[in-house]
Parts: structure tokens; sequence; C-alpha cells
């Protein structure tokens, strides 16, 4: 029996077409991005509307990139859960880890774990991967009393604006991202690979087009080349997909930056990414990039309660420093493969 979109124990409910169960608004209307589903009935359930109305629910998240459910008041992380299965084929496995987290409750976890003083780099979720997440979604357990914002850009835009002859580069080279393992900065390849046996490690980079060398005191370096656009499974278009802004040393904060290149020599920084031939990304190009992020970024402050549900081939996101205690956590979902999504250069 499908779940009702009311609350248990509510008198005879009124009777109201899908449609009029929710209203559809914008954060920003010229852009239409997020979408904003709010409810127009008291004790709307968003876990049972959302299993109604699957579909139509994925087909906003394809239009728009992202979509910010408001006013539903979701009870806590499990009622959170059941919402990501109801919203997807289930939530997914933190794998090939590259920031921090803490599992919550079954498979869903912390943002992030990093200090609250740090921004991070708006970034497409596991981009990195030869399998990620099509969804990811956010939610707002607890509010910063300062700060705190998840802000959120669209890809297609970011794809259309970057300059064509880098553009056309990256299209038909992808890019390099080299990892650092054992410095004592990032995370441990333990913990990235959750193992404690190299053999595990080197099979799961065999398997994942990763070259691997294990180096002198147990440390690893990593080199994986992935493409930087992606063709969306769903409407056919191409997106800026990709972590070679992200994990560039230059986008670290200049504090982070310059502590880590007085330490490392380039070759051995914790992170850091190339054209897909292994040669330098010139500066101007990255500047160019963190520009146009920034003037495509879309921020609006948390409310407890809301859950922001993003296409992670649609919509990159970061995080914005804050102040005071903040939960929000995440579920990603939906695995896709990169070969089931490369772009063909033209």
């Amino acid at each position: 029996m499908p779940s009702s979109p009311f609350v248990p124990g509510s008198r005879r409910p009124l009777r109201f077409s899908q449609e009029e169960l929710i209203r559809v608004s914008y954060l920003d209307p010229e852009r239409q991005f997020p979408a904003i589903v709010e409810p127009n009935v008291p004790a709307l359930d968003l876990v049972g509307y959302a299993s109604s109305n699957r579909g139509s629910l994925e087909a906003l998240m394809s239009r728009h990139g992202a979509v910010l459910f408001r006013g539903f008041s979701l009870a806590d992380v499990e009622e959170f859960q059941r919402l990501v299965t109801a919203i997807s084929s289930g939530p997914l496995e933190y794998t090939e880890r590259s920031s921090p987290r803490s599992q919550v409750s079954g498979k869903i976890y912390t943002s992030t774990d990093y200090p609250p003083s740090q921004p991070i780099f708006l970034h497409n979720e596991q981009s990195y991967n030869s399998i990620f997440p099509q969804k990811i979604l956010f939610f707002c357990v607890l509010a910063a009393e300062r700060g705190g914002a998840t802000p959120i850009a669209e890809c297609r835009r970011i794809y259309a604006r970057v300059p064509e002859v880098a553009r056309e580069r990256f299209e038909r080279l992808g890019y390099t991202y080299v990892r650092n393992f054992g410095e004592g900065f990032g995370l441990s390849w333990q913990e990235a690979f959750q193992t404690a046996e190299p053999a595990a490690v080197e099979a799961y980079c065999a398997e994942n087009g990763i070259e691997l060398e294990w180096r002198s005191r147990g440390r690893l370096r990593t080199r994986q080349i992935r493409p930087a656009v992606a063709v969306h499974p769903v409407t056919g278009e191409r997106t800026w997909f990709n972590h070679l802004t992200f994990f560039h040393v230059s986008t670290l904060v200049p504090a982070v930056r310059d502590a880590l290149l007085a330490e490392f020599a380039e070759e051995d920084l914790p992170n850091n990414t190339y054209y897909g031939d292994g040669t330098p990304i010139e500066p101007e190009v990255l500047t160019s990039l963190r520009e146009i992020y920034a003037q495509e970024t879309v921020t609006f402050p948390w409310r407890q309660g809301d859950v922001l549900a993003l296409d992670n081939m649609l919509a990159a996101h970061g995080r914005e420093p804050f102040e005071g205690p903040r939960k929000v956590v995440v579920g990603m979902a939906d695995p896709v493969r990169w070969e089931d999504a490369r772009a063909v250069a033209s």
C-alpha cells in the first residue's frame, strides 16, 4: 500500500491532487536555480510524497539541477535516510574518500569534518571516482549560528562560460589528479580506501584505472586521469563535472597553500591537478575557472529541517565557514559509471 502523504492520526484529510499538495518557486527566478518545493497543506509527509512522485521530482532535478525542500520538517536522520531511499535507488557507501566524514546512521554521513573556519570550494561529489553518485542530498539537522551555507552552482552554465580554448583542451585531454598519502596532511591511505591491506588498495586501483606507487615509510602516491566534461544520462547535455579546480593547490586559502608549498615539493603535495597529459594547468586558466564558479554561485542560509537535493552532475556544491554548532548530514545515491557519461571531444 503506498504511503499516505499525511501524518498518521490525522482526521479525514481533504482531497488534493498531487500537483496541489506542493508549490514550486525559485531562489533565483532568472536562472530558476535552485527550485524550491514547499507544502501547500499542513502535515504533508515529504517521504510519502516523494515515494508517490519520484518521477516528477527526478524530472525537476534534471531540469533545474537543484531542489530545496523547505517547510516539511523532517523529524530526524532516520527519516532523512528514508527520503533518500524514496527518491533514489538507495543511499551509497562513501568510497575512495577525499575528505573526512563520520558515519551518522546507516549510509548517512556528516557533510564534512573539516575545521569550521575553513571554506570548501565548489565541486561535484566523487567526480574523480570511476563510479560516482548522480544524486546527493543534504539535510539540515541544526543550522549554524553564523555562516555555514552550502553554496551551489549550475554546471551546465559553468560549462558554457569556460573559455573555448581551455574547454576544448580539457575535453580532449581530461585532467590528472595526483594524491600523496602518508605525509601527515590529509587522509591516510587506510582511511581513504577503508582498508589496512596494501593488496586491497592495489586491487581497487587496478580496477578503477588508478596508477599506484608505493614509496618509502609506507607512503603512497596515486595518479588518475579523469574527464572534465560529462554528458548527462537523462538530458544529453554537456556539463562541467570534475574536481580539477577544487584539488589544484592554487585554490587553497593562501595560508594553507603557502604552508604546503613551503613544506613539500610540488610532486609531493597531498593533492594537485594537471592536464590529462601531465602538463601544468596555466595560472590564468585556474583563475578564470575560479571566477566562473564565483559568478555562478547561489547561496542561501540553512533553516532547520531543510533538505537540498542535487543532481550531482548538474550542480556543484561547497561550504562556507561557520561559527557555533552545525549539523548537516548527507546521503549519496544512484551510481553512474564514467564510461556511461564520458563526452566525446568534438
